[in-house]
């Protein structure tokens, strides 16, 4: 019952890139682009850059904050 931009979360990898008008994309820019409402933010091209690298410290608060999703609450 769950669908955007976290997935399906229903356990089938090969949906998880599903699109609001029901298509599945392929990579992640289609996918994020999307979601992006129109003229709020510029598209993603096809190499998205890693915000860990701007951000020293994000890749650790990133899993803390994550581990949320996978832990028990949403299983």
């Amino acid at each position: 019952q769950v669908r955007g931009l976290c997935g399906t979360f229903n356990g089938d990898q090969q949906d998880e890139f599903m699109t609001p008008d029901g298509d599945v994309e392929l990579g992640v820019a289609a996918f994020a682009n999307a979601f992006r409402a129109a003229g709020a933010c510029p598209a993603l091209g096809p190499g998205i850059p890693n915000p860990c690298d701007s951000f020293p410290g994000s890749w650790e608060h990133a899993e803390a904050t994550c581990a949320v999703l996978v832990g028990p609450v949403f299983q």
